[in-house]
């Protein structure tokens, strides 16, 4: 009988999530030791960049590298002083390791983490020890330095590894490298702790604010959609009310049309049937497609859908609420396709509602063009007036109405006037043939 060898499943939960850890430690510090990362540029879009002139606002993005060049300049500063300005050849490379360590971290982070991490030892015989062993003072610096870099260009599980393999080389070094004297292995297992934290908590909350901004415009996105669903739903009703009265009206007038005629030839009442047979037809075929944009309590209107010939009672219903309209009405005033002076009339309701909703007080103008192709309306109005506040909204009714502008074919605008108050223009082409008889 022979014994199969353990799987990967009958393996104890704490050795696979060593098995985990050594291997986020591998890829992460082991791996990616000598990748070549060159640090970006900084985002100069947002910010208190973008208030700079735009020449000055390009150099700008090099605003990194510049602070980590001045922290290089720093350390070999402090190297520098520790050799009371008698560098010989060894000394000087000793003291232009750690800064040189530091500006690694601009094209090759974790080589850098590395490089600060051995060179520590020997850079302290040469340059000689600052507080303790193993670290100079110059080595320490550069040392938290390069930390801080890396942690703020890597994840944040590669700052805890790193942060892991100093305290181990610090504790290491101390125990089994030092000669009795101080020790600054404590100070950096601590110091390097705090410097960690602090830029991995900013690195977490600026990704944080990141993916909130993201969020909030993938949220607005799906918004302006469901609000251009939702108005298509609309429309869909209104056009399946008004299509499906005239398809009745044609299947009735179609069979009572045979016997208004004395004597009809068999070829006319074929041709009458024909014609009811296929109203019939397309009316259950439209109820079936249109249909099932109703909502389970939605009701159908008893009355006819609005038209442009019910403005008047439209403008004196806004009057009553306080907002003083002008209408004005060009051209030669003719039926309309009904979609069209539903939609049209739709467009004038939003645009007025708007103006009590956001303008409280200013007076509007309502303007219905007949033009030979089609139609024209303009809703303007003033600046608000009045101690009653503006209500907010999100622009859902701009959108409905620029949605319904567009399924026939139109353009429209909607903007802001130079007097403070705002404009809705729209236009609908209709042709000729298309008018109501």
């Amino acid at each position: 009988m022979t014994q199969t060898p353990l799987s990967e499943t009958s393996r104890s939960p704490e050795f696979r999530l060593v098995q985990v850890a050594l291997g986020g430690l591998r890829q992460e510090l082991v791996h990616d030791a000598f990748a070549y990362r060159p640090l970006p540029r900084a985002d100069v879009t947002g910010g208190p960049a973008r208030f700079l002139p735009s020449r000055i606002r390009e150099s700008a993005g090099l605003f990194p590298h510049a602070v980590v060049g001045f922290l290089a300049m720093i350390v070999f500063f402090v190297g520098y002083e520790r050799t009371y300005g008698s560098l010989g050849p060894i000394t000087f490379v000793a003291t232009c390791a750690p800064p040189a360590i530091v500006l690694l971290t601009l094209v090759r982070p974790v080589l850098a983490f590395w490089a600060s991490l051995a060179s520590a030892p020997f850079i302290g015989a040469v340059g000689g020890f600052g507080t303790g062993f193993p670290w100079s003072a110059a080595s320490f610096a550069a040392h938290l330095v390069v930390l801080g870099v890396v942690a703020a260009r890597t994840r944040p599980r590669t700052a805890a590894w790193m942060w892991i393999a100093t305290a181990c080389y610090a504790l290491f070094a101390e125990m089994f490298l030092g000669s009795g004297g101080g020790s600054d292995a404590l100070p950096m297992v601590f110091v390097s702790a705090m410097v960690l934290l602090t830029v991995t908590v900013f690195q977490v909350r600026r990704q944080a604010d990141r993916d909130v901004t993201a969020q909030q415009t993938v949220t607005a996105r799906e918004i302006s959609k469901r609000t251009v669903l939702e108005e298509r739903t609309t429309i869909a009703r209104e056009l399946h009310d008004v299509v499906a009265h005239h398809m009745s009206v044609v299947a009735i007038q179609a069979e009572a049309a045979p016997y208004r005629v004395e004597n009809p030839p068999p070829e006319l009442e074929q041709a009458f049937l024909t014609i009811r047979e296929n109203a019939v037809a397309a009316l259950t075929e439209l109820r079936r497609i249109l249909g099932v944009v109703r909502a389970e309590d939605y009701e159908a209107p008893d009355a006819p859908q609005p038209t442009l010939g019910d403005l008047d009672a439209l403008i004196r219903n806004v009057a009553d609420a306080g907002l003083d309209v002008e209408k004005t009405v060009t051209g030669a005033v003719r039926e309309l396709p009904q979609g069209v002076e539903l939609s049209a009339y739709r467009i004038v309701q939003e645009a007025l509602s708007n103006v009590l909703r956001h303008a409280p007080g200013a007076a509007a103008k309502v303007e219905v063009s007949y033009v030979l192709g089609g139609l024209g309306l303009r809703i303007a109005n003033g600046p608000a007036r009045g101690i009653v506040k503006p209500s907010p909204g999100a622009g859902h009714g701009i959108t409905g109405m620029r949605e319904r502008v567009t399924m026939l074919g139109g353009e429209m605008t909607a903007e802001a006037t130079g007097d403070g108050g705002y404009e809705v223009t729209a236009f609908v082409p209709v042709s000729r043939g298309e008018n109501a008889e």
